[in-house]
C-alpha cells in the first residue's frame, strides 16, 4: 500500500513536472503566443522621446506621445540608486539567472499557503523588465481563461527572463530596467523621473531621493509623493530600512535620512509649461511640417511662404524631408532624436523673468487703472457696443467650445446662451492661475484684458537665435507672437528707409540737415500729408537726419521718401530680409505694413554685421538616439546693404539711444556700453515696439492687445518707449550681470578708411525732456 502510494505520488510529480517542461517548450516556441526572438531581444522596441536642448547643454524640453522616455548609461546610474533597487525589488538579483527558486518558495509558502499579505511577490528584476518590455494582454479573456491566460503569460516571462540573463550583463539588464519603468505623470525612465519630481539629472539624485523613486515603483499611483505625500514618505523609509537591511546603509544614516522630508522640486514634463514653451511648440510644429500642397491652403500667401520655406529651411518639415535606413520617415515623437537648438537658457529665462517683471509690475496695472470700470471694458471707448459684440463673437467661433457646439446642431442664439451660462474654470492672473466661477464669454472678456508681449534675440554674426518668448504665458495665450503674429510695425519700419537714402545717395549722412516742414503726396487723386510727430519748436528749422530718426519726426521721414520712391523702399526691406507683403504706398513712412517680429529683428541685425544678412536658425545640429549627427544647420550669409551704410545706420540708431526716445536705456536702467536701436508706436498707439542692437546681439520686443481696440487711451502710456522698451532694459541689465554669458561689451567696429563726419550729437540739438514716437 505505502509503496503505490508512493509511485502514485511520483507518477502525480513526474506528470506534473513533465507537463510544466512541455508548457515551458510550447511557450517557449510561441505556441501560446508572441515569444520575441533573439534578434528583437537584442533590440527590444520602445518608444523614445526626443529630447531638446540649448546651446549652452540644458535639457529644454522633451516631445513624446504617451510615454516620456529618454535612456541614460549604467555610468551615470548612482551606486546608491542601484543599492536602493536591489535592496527593494531583488536582493538576490546578482546570484540568479532571471528566475528566483528561493522567491518563488517564499511566495508559494507564504503567500499561496499561509495567506500572508505583504511578503511581496516573486518577480526578479529580469521578470519585471521582461514584462515591461512585452506588456501583458488578459483583457479578451474572462473567468477561468483568464487566470489561465495569466499562468502563461507569468510562464512566458520566466522564459523571456532566462533569455535576457544569456543576452546581457546584469548592469545591462538594472539599466535597460531603470530606462523603461513607468513613474507616472506620463514619466517613462528614471531620467525622466528624476526631472519630473526633483528638476535634476539622474546622477545627481540624493539617497534618499533614489529611495522615494524606488519605492514608486511597486504602484506609481498610490506612492505618488504629489498626491500621496504620508504614503511616500513611509514607502520611502521602508526603501531605506531595506538598504540598512541589506547592508547598503548603517544605522546612523538610516536614522538621519528617514527625518528628511521628501524634498520635490516638482514640475510636470508636458508641452505647456516651463520655459520657452512657445519655442519648444514652434519647433514641434515646423518639423513636422508636410511638404505645401497648394490645395491644403486657403491663403496663397501663406502658400507661397511655406513653399519657400520647404526648400531653404532644413527645419521646415525635417521628419518628413529626412527617411530612416528602414524607409520610414523619422518621427519626432518615438525615435529618440536629439535637438541642439541655438536657445540660450539663461538668456530664455531673462527674458521671461523681463517680460513679466514690466507687465505684471507696470503696465498692466496702469491698463487696469485706465480701463476697469468702463462700459466698454477691456475696449477702447470708442467702439460701439455692436463693434464689442462683433469681436467677441468672432473670438467665440475661434474657440474649441464653440466647434462642439456647432457639430451638436445648436443654432447662434442657442451657442450664445450656452456661452453665457457661469461654470466652474481655472483663469489665468498675474499672481497665478485662479479657480473661479464664470461664464465662457465673460472668461473670453477676461483673457482679452490682459496685454501680450513677444520677444526674440538673435546673434547678428552666426544667425543663432538666442531667445524666443513667443507670449506671456502659453497655456492660456498660445498664439505665437515671434513667427506666426503680424503687427504694424510703427516707426520701426523708419530705418529701411534711412538705409535706402543714404545707400543711394552718397551725400546724405547722419549729419546732413533737411528743413524740418510737412510734406505733401498725391495718392489717388487727392493730397495726402503725414502729421508731424516731433516737438513743435523744431517746425521750419534746419535739423539733421540723425535728429530725425532720434525723434521720430515724420516730416524728416517723408522728405526722404521723396528722394526716393515706396517701392524702392519696399525692395530694401525685403532684400534686408523681411518676407511680409508691403504695400509700396507712402503711408510707409508712417509704418502701417505688417510684419512679424522673428523677420523685424532678422532685418535689424544687418546694421551690427556689417551690412550682410544673417538667415536665422533655431538648431545647430540634429543627432539620432545613438549621437549621430543626422543634420548640421548653418545660417545662410547675403550681403544687403554696404559695410558703410550699415555703419552709418548704426550711428544713427545709437543717437536714439543717446537722446532720442530710447534715451531712458541711459537714464533709467544705466546701460552706458554701445548700442542703438528704434522704438515704434502704431496708429491709436494699439502697438508698442523696441528693437534694439548691441555689438553681438540683436532683440525686438512687441507689446499690444490681442485686438487692436485694446489699448491705452493717450500716447504717454500707449508709446514703445513705455510698453515694450523697458523689457528690453530690464533684459538687458541681467544679461550683463550675468557673467557667465560671454557678450562683448565692446564698440561697434568702424569700416576701415571710414571717414564721414559724424560728430552731430542729437542731445545738443533738442535738449532734454519727453520725446514722442508716433505713427
Amino acid at each position: 500500500m505505502q509503496r503505490k502510494i508512493i509511485i502514485a505520488f511520483w507518477s502525480v510529480a513526474g506528470s506534473v513536472f513533465l507537463l510544466g517542461v512541455l508548457l515551458f517548450v510550447l511557450i517557449a516556441n510561441g505556441k501560446f503566443g508572441f515569444m520575441p526572438t533573439f534578434e528583437i531581444l537584442e533590440n527590444p522596441q520602445t518608444s523614445i522621446a526626443t529630447e531638446v536642448y540649448s546651446a549652452d547643454g540644458a535639457l529644454l524640453t522633451t516631445f513624446f506621445l504617451k510615454e516620456n522616455r529618454n535612456p541614460v548609461d549604467y555610468k551615470d546610474l548612482p551606486p546608491h540608486l542601484i543599492n536602493a533597487l536591489i535592496a527593494r525589488e531583488d536582493h538576490r538579483f546578482v546570484d540568479h539567472s532571471g528566475i528566483d527558486g528561493v522567491g518563488l518558495l517564499r511566495v508559494v509558502v507564504k503567500t499561496v499557503l499561509l495567506r500572508k499579505k505583504n511578503e511581496g511577490g516573486g518577480s526578479t528584476i529580469t521578470q519585471q523588465l521582461a514584462k515591461q518590455l512585452f506588456k501583458r494582454d488578459s483583457t479578451q479573456h474572462t473567468g477561468f481563461m483568464r487566470k489561465a491566460h495569466l499562468v502563461t503569460i507569468k510562464f512566458r516571462e520566466w522564459v523571456i527572463a532566462t533569455r535576457l540573463e544569456k543576452q546581457y550583463t546584469k548592469q545591462e539588464i538594472l539599466t535597460m530596467y531603470l530606462n523603461v519603468v513607468p513613474f507616472g505623470y506620463t514619466a517613462s525612465g528614471i531620467k525622466s523621473a528624476a526631472r519630473t519630481y526633483f528638476k535634476k539629472s539622474v546622477d545627481s539624485l540624493l539617497i534618499e531621493e533614489a529611495a522615494l523613486l524606488v519605492g514608486m515603483l511597486k504602484a506609481p499611483a498610490d506612492y505618488n509623493p504629489v498626491r500621496n505625500p504620508e504614503r511616500a514618505l513611509i514607502r520611502r523609509n521602508s526603501v531605506l530600512a531595506k538598504m540598512k537591511e541589506h547592508h547598503f546603509l548603517g544605522n546612523a544614516a538610516l536614522d538621519s535620512l528617514k527625518q528628511l522630508p521628501l524634498g520635490l522640486n516638482f514640475e510636470r514634463q508636458d508641452h505647456q509649461t516651463g520655459s520657452a514653451a512657445y519655442f519648444r511648440e514652434y519647433l514641434r510644429l515646423i518639423m513636422n511640417k508636410k511638404r505645401p500642397e497648394r490645395e491644403r491652403y486657403q491663403n496663397p500667401e501663406s502658400y507661397r511662404e511655406d513653399s519657400i520655406q520647404w526648400i531653404e529651411n532644413p527645419l521646415f518639415g525635417w521628419c518628413n524631408k529626412n527617411i530612416q535606413p528602414d524607409g520610414k520617415p523619422y518621427n519626432l515623437y518615438t525615435d529618440g532624436l536629439r535637438i541642439h537648438t541655438t536657445i540660450d537658457s539663461r538668456m530664455q529665462l531673462y527674458a521671461e523673468e523681463a517680460m513679466k517683471q514690466h507687465l505684471k509690475e507696470s503696465l498692466q496695472s496702469d491698463f487696469f487703472k485706465e480701463r476697469r470700470g468702463k462700459s466698454r471694458f477691456p475696449f477702447s471707448d470708442d467702439l460701439t457696443a455692436g463693434e464689442v459684440e462683433k469681436i467677441m463673437w468672432n473670438s467665440i467661433r475661434q474657440t474649441e467650445r464653440y466647434r462642439l457646439l456647432r457639430t451638436r446642431g445648436l443654432s447662434q442664439d442657442e451657442i450664445i446662451k450656452q456661452f453665457k451660462k457661469p461654470a466652474q474654470m481655472t483663469i489665468f492672473t498675474w499672481g497665478g492661475e485662479r479657480d473661479t466661477v464664470m461664464s465662457p464669454w465673460d472668461s473670453i472678456r477676461w483673457h482679452k484684458s490682459f496685454l501680450r508681449s513677444s520677444m526674440m534675440a538673435m546673434n547678428p554674426h552666426t544667425g543663432e537665435v538666442k531667445v524666443y518668448v513667443g507670449g506671456i504665458d502659453y497655456k492660456h495665450f498660445k498664439w505665437d507672437g515671434v513667427k506666426v503674429q503680424k503687427r504694424q510695425v510703427g516707426s520701426t519700419f523708419k530705418p529701411f528707409l534711412y538705409t535706402l537714402a543714404m545707400q543711394d545717395k552718397p551725400e546724405l549722412t547722419p549729419c546732413y540737415k533737411v528743413l524740418n516742414v510737412q510734406q505733401s503726396f498725391i495718392v489717388n487723386d487727392s493730397v495726402w500729408r503725414p502729421e508731424s510727430s516731433g516737438r513743435r519748436e523744431y517746425l521750419y528749422k534746419q535739423v539733421t537726419l540723425k535728429w530725425g530718426l532720434a525723434t521720430s519726426e515724420n516730416n524728416i521721414t517723408a522728405w526722404l521718401l521723396k528722394q526716393v520712391s515706396p517701392a524702392a523702399v519696399v525692395d530694401m526691406a525685403h532684400k534686408m530680409g523681411v518676407s511680409s507683403h508691403i504695400d509700396a504706398v507712402p503711408s510707409i513712412v508712417l509704418g502701417t505694413p505688417e510684419i512679424t517680429l522673428a523677420e523685424m529683428v532678422a532685418a535689424f541685425s544687418v546694421f551690427p554685421n556689417k551690412g550682410v544678412y544673417s538667415t536665422p536658425i533655431f538648431a545647430t545640429r540634429i543627432e539620432d538616439k545613438n549621437g549621430n549627427v543626422l543634420q548640421r544647420i548653418n545660417s545662410s550669409k547675403e550681403e544687403a546693404i554696404s559695410e558703410r551704410t550699415a555703419y552709418l545706420m548704426v550711428n544713427m540708431l545709437e543717437g536714439v539711444v543717446k537722446g532720442g526716445t530710447a534715451s531712458r536705456l541711459r537714464s533709467t536702467y544705466r546701460l552706458m556700453n554701445d548700442m542703438g536701436g528704434k522704438t515704434g508706436t502704431t496708429q491709436n498707439h494699439s502697438d508698442g515696439w523696441y528693437i534694439g542692437i548691441t555689438p553681438d546681439l540683436v532683440a525686438g520686443v512687441w507689446v499690444g492687445g490681442e485686438d487692436r481696440s485694446i489699448r491705452f487711451n493717450d500716447m504717454r502710456l500707449g508709446q514703445g518707449s513705455n510698453m515694450a522698451l523697458p523689457i528690453f532694459g530690464l533684459f538687458m541689465q541681467k544679461v550683463y550681470d550675468d557673467r557667465f554669458i560671454d557678450l562683448k561689451q565692446e564698440p561697434f567696429e568702424r569700416p576701415k578708411n571710414f571717414d564721414i563726419n559724424m560728430n552731430c550729437e542729437v542731445q545738443e540739438e533738442f535738449g532734454s525732456g519727453v520725446i514722442y514716437d508716433e505713427i
